[in-house]
């Protein structure tokens, strides 16, 4: 206890003491030699000391020569004394001069030039700053030259409590266990302290719980936090807020300090077993449900979370176990009860289960605890329902030869109703299976006939659908499906495999293999085919060819003899009969063509024309053709050559540079004037498209053909042809089937008041030879060029 209050003692007191020291620095510095404050070697003068002194007196040194100390945060009316500069050159005559250099000097130090003494003229802050270097240095005042080299020499500023304690890394969360033991670690707190962790106890630092006790606890040199109590449930509370207090000072009254909060949360443990929220269920299904359709769900509640409160569901007992079962909804944990077969109300009207929900993870730790498992009694009852009827196979399979009798019974399917009821069943058959209608069935009994005949070669399989159709619902349908096999008959004469044609050298030797032929059957025995091969009775004895069957079911034709002759027969024929093993046994006769040919004397065939002969030796008959096709060539080209040299037309589009204008075409014929009425039908002028239509160019084909319009009545002569000419523009004007090309124009009126006056000779009075065209040089330059035109033919003609 002594110890304790003397702690308590000296941690109040030390900071007066220290001031008192730093405030009068000359009661410490009176036992110690003037030159003390300056660092050794700066000096000889100041490295000396008195020889008696040394001898007499052992200096006792108040502090570390190179240092000076300044309080923190120390604020006053006047400048505080640092510490005081002297060296034993200055005999006191005022002569020396102390200066002061390096850190804050001049603006947070100053030094009194003729005592030496150091002030501070600021706050300091050890937080910001904890010492500085400075240099010192005494000079003749009136040379300014130095009495001694610069000593350097520390200033610390001394550090006060002024700094609390603070969480930076907070406000903090943690995740403990729930059902945890005592002491069982939830997380770790850091406050930290800005003042001197070296200097006195302002920043030792003591941890405490101000608020969350008694559920937990902290170390208080640590910070570890820790549980305080035992089986902290989750279910019932699972946050905690807890106050963390960082004391300074030690903890000790006057210190500062700082809190943080801590939000602890208990995680979820597996320590409750699930409950079904009731011990019995009832459920009702009706008979005709579908295989896997749920009838009824089950809940066992647990008040754990997460993996911890999964479960599985299990029938484990029950009259129903092999009839249903039951799976877990992954989402809401609930059991889910299906039919797994199908049911039926006749034999079997409800059922008796025994379920169980068992936790999927457990913890070992609470099984001392009992079973994380309950069960529960599911009773189901079947509700009766209007059943299709059911047929006796779900399949069926019947089989019937090809030539089976029109109306001949196939076979038959059965069917009846599951109700108590028993309806009649009638059948029939889905004619979307039986698109030809080649079966019928009797509604009555189920027997399937034959309704046309059926070939085995063209479909080996028939399926069709039967339908059964209670007759008092005829809602109530079934299909099942019936598939008919075909059986095989010989029904079907054997026959070369492909038309064959043999070739035979005119130097062949006899004996020779001409050609082999293979046969083929449409029908499918049992034990494949076997074929018979013979000549026909007129030709057994044929005295050019015979015939050998081969092991592998195919016919050798042979030659009898050689010596074969293009001249005298070039082509054969030998009729050969094919006959199956069937019963009754069929057969065909086909025709094999021998033609004579000539080949080398390797057997290559060459030619088989009885006219290779006249042609000249070494020429072959394939050069022939050659020649022959290369002749029709050159004068099918020669003809196409004359044939467009003649029809070739001149070009429609004049490209002559000069204007298409001066162009002048001259006729010999002269009109008659305009008394002439029979140089042209007025008639024709008046419609100009006649009776049948307008009249095509006949330089351009059109791309479209279109219907000529009708023309239009013949009128009277006494019709203007002015108002008759504008009827035809406007007419050309609005016709879709007008041409796209420019088309001429042609109208007998010759029209009024042009300044030119009429061109035609119609009103011309006077002959060729009176006509004088230079009048029409003055209406420009191209009437101009049509009189010079006019005027040197008029010349040329007189000559």
């Amino acid at each position: 206890m002594p110890e304790r209050l003397t702690e308590m003692l000296m941690d109040t007191w030390t900071p007066l003491i220290i001031l008192w020291i730093t405030v009068l620095p000359s009661i410490y510095m009176a036992p110690m030699n003037q030159s003390q404050v300056l660092p050794s070697g700066s000096s000889t003068g100041l490295k000396r000391l008195n020889e008696e002194q040394r001898v007499l007196h052992r200096s006792k040194r108040g502090w570390v020569w190179n240092q000076m100390f300044v309080l923190e945060e120390f604020s006053g009316p006047e400048p505080i004394l640092v510490g005081r500069l002297h060296t034993d050159l200055d005999p006191g005559s005022s002569k020396i001069k102390y200066i002061l250099s390096g850190d804050g000097a001049g603006t947070i130090f100053v030094i009194n030039d003729k005592t030496g003494d150091i002030h501070a003229m600021k706050r300091l802050d050890r937080e910001e700053k904890a010492e500085y270097t400075l240099t010192a240095q005494a000079v003749d005042r009136d040379t300014n030259q130095p009495l001694e080299p610069p000593s350097e020499f520390i200033i610390k500023v001394q550090d006060i409590n002024d700094n609390a304690p603070e969480f930076v890394e907070g406000p903090y969360h943690a995740t403990v266990p729930e059902m945890s033991l005592v002491g069982t670690f939830v997380t770790k707190v850091t406050a930290t302290d800005a003042d001197d962790p070296v200097y006195g106890n302002s920043a030792k630092l003591v941890y405490s719980i101000l608020e969350g006790q008694p559920y937990f606890s902290i170390e208080p040199h640590t910070a570890i936090i820790k549980t305080a109590l035992p089986n902290m449930d989750r279910e019932a509370k699972e946050e905690y807020f807890v106050v963390i207090q960082a004391k300074d000072m030690g903890g000790h009254m006057g210190g500062l300090s700082g809190t943080t909060t801590v939000t602890i949360t208990l995680s979820d443990v597996n320590d409750n077993p699930p409950k079904f929220a009731q011990s019995l269920y009832h459920f009702s299904v009706m008979e005709d449900v579908a295989l896997g359709e749920p009838i009824g769900r089950v809940k066992a509640n647990d008040l754990d979370i997460g993996e911890n409160a999964k479960s599985s569901y299990d029938i484990i007992e029950g009259d129903g176990m092999d009839i249903f079962e039951i799976t877990t909804d992954a989402q809401t944990q609930d059991g889910i009860i299906r039919v797994r077969k199908p049911l039926d109300f006749e034999t079997k009207k409800s059922y008796t289960l025994k379920v169980e929900a068992a936790n999927i993870h457990i913890d070992p730790r609470f099984l001392s605890g009992g079973p994380f498992k309950d069960t529960a009694t599911v009773k189901i009852v079947v509700e009766d329902a209007d059943e299709p009827p059911v047929f006796s196979s779900p399949t069926y399979l019947l089989e019937v030869h090809e030539n089976a009798a029109l109306n001949s019974v196939l076979g038959q399917v059965t069917a009846h109703d599951p109700d108590v009821s028993s309806s009649p069943i009638r059948f029939s058959i889905d004619r979307h299976t039986d698109l030809e209608r080649q079966f019928n069935i009797n509604a009555e009994d189920g027997k399937i006939t034959l309704a046309t005949p059926l070939d085995r070669e063209t479909s080996t399989w028939h399926n069709i659908t039967i339908v059964a159709t209670e007759t008092r619902n005829h809602s109530q349908v079934s299909r099942v499906p019936v598939a008919i096999k075909v059986l095989d008959v010989n029904d079907n004469a054997p026959e070369f495999a492909s038309e064959h044609e043999a070739f035979l050298c005119e130097n062949g030797k006899p004996g020779q293999v001409i050609q082999i032929v293979s046969a083929v059957d449409k029908d499918d025995p049992k034990n494949g085919h076997y074929f018979l091969y013979s000549l026909l009775p007129e030709m057994v004895n044929n005295p050019n060819f015979t015939i050998k069957k081969n092991e592998d079911n195919t016919l050798s034709i042979l030659a009898k003899h050689s010596g074969f002759s293009r001249q005298k027969q070039e082509v054969y024929l030998l009729p050969i009969v094919i006959s199956d093993g069937g019963t009754p046994p069929m057969s065909s006769t086909g025709t094999l063509t021998i033609r004579v040919c000539g080949c080398s004397s390797d057997g290559t065939v060459t030619s088989c024309n009885a006219e290779a002969y006249v042609l000249p030796i070494g020429l072959s008959m394939g050069a022939l053709i050659a020649i022959l096709a290369c002749i029709i060539l050159l004068l099918v080209i020669v003809v196409l050559f004359v044939t467009l040299r003649r029809h070739k037309n001149e070009p429609l589009i004049i490209k002559d540079d000069e204007d298409v204008r001066e162009n002048i075409i001259r006729y010999d014929d002269e009109g008659g004037g305009e008394e002439d009425t029979e140089a042209f039908d007025i008639a024709t002028l008046q419609n100009p498209d006649g009776i049948n239509g307008f009249l095509p160019r006949k330089d351009i084909k059109p791309d479209l053909q279109f219907m000529p319009r009708q023309g239009l009545a013949p009128v009277p002569n006494g019709v203007d042809v002015d108002e008759f000419i504008n009827v035809r523009l406007h007419e050309a004007d609005n016709d879709p089937t007008a041409p796209p090309y420019d088309s001429i124009q042609i109208y007998g009126y010759e029209g009024k008041g042009s300044a030119a006056g009429s061109l035609s000779s119609l009103e011309s009075s006077t002959s060729d030879s009176d006509q004088n065209f230079d009048y029409l040089s003055e209406w420009g330059p191209r009437f101009k060029r049509l009189g010079e035109l006019y005027s040197v033919g008029e010349s040329d003609k007189e000559t």
